[in-house]
């Protein structure tokens, strides 16, 4: 049984997504949060998912949080850490220690407009297509190894928010299957390459 931690600091739609899969062969060890107010954590404990909430205000520096966030996920022991909507920078040596065994979800296609405000910054450059990208996470934000992909048609009347509703509704399909893949053991890194064996 692969043991899963997931990071939220709001609603967590993600997250619940992935707790809705009921992934054979992986147990929701914990829900955490850097928002102590995050909706998601209510969620996750009404699921009966043990949570913990560390406010990274309360944390004099970046290194300092960190140093307490990998305290409290290596307390469950987790094979894999999800980062479902985690709004927080990680340090070099917060993502080296999860190296190969952490995944964010980002809602562009990547490489196109890492960062913030992505579907906006796709409608101004004039995509035809957007969409969300599930990658291991390095040091870099937003680079790493690309999981999986999936794309949407933007359109002509298109506003931000429009398309981040239709973006989603395949973040919710895809990130449960990448997660699925990797507590199967589907999925290889190979540089920047994963191979996702059938």
């Amino acid at each position: 049984m692969k043991q899963i931690v997931i990071l939220i600091s709001g609603r967590g739609s993600n997250m619940q997504a992935i707790v809705d899969a009921r992934i054979d062969g992986a147990q929701i060890a914990a829900v955490i949060s850097n928002r102590p107010d995050a909706a998601g954590l209510a969620w996750a404990a009404a699921q009966g998912i043990p949570t913990v909430a560390l406010d990274h205000k309360q944390y004099a520096s970046r290194e300092d949080f960190d140093a307490a966030l990998q305290a409290a996920i290596d307390a469950f022991s987790p094979d894999l850490v999800v980062l479902a909507g985690f709004m927080r920078i990680l340090t070099p040596a917060f993502t080296r220690q999860y190296a190969g065994r952490m995944l964010n979800i980002h809602p562009s296609l990547l490489p196109a407009f890492p960062g913030l405000h992505t579907h906006q910054r796709a409608i101004e450059a004039g995509c035809k297509l957007a969409g969300c990208t599930v990658h291991f996470v390095t040091a870099e934000l937003d680079h790493g190894p690309i999981a999986a992909q999936a794309a949407v048609p933007v359109m002509g009347d298109d506003t931000a928010e429009t398309l981040a509703a239709r973006v989603i509704v395949e973040e919710h399909r895809l990130y449960p299957a990448v997660v699925r893949a990797f507590v199967e053991d589907r999925l290889q890194i190979d540089g920047l390459r994963v191979r996702v064996l059938p």
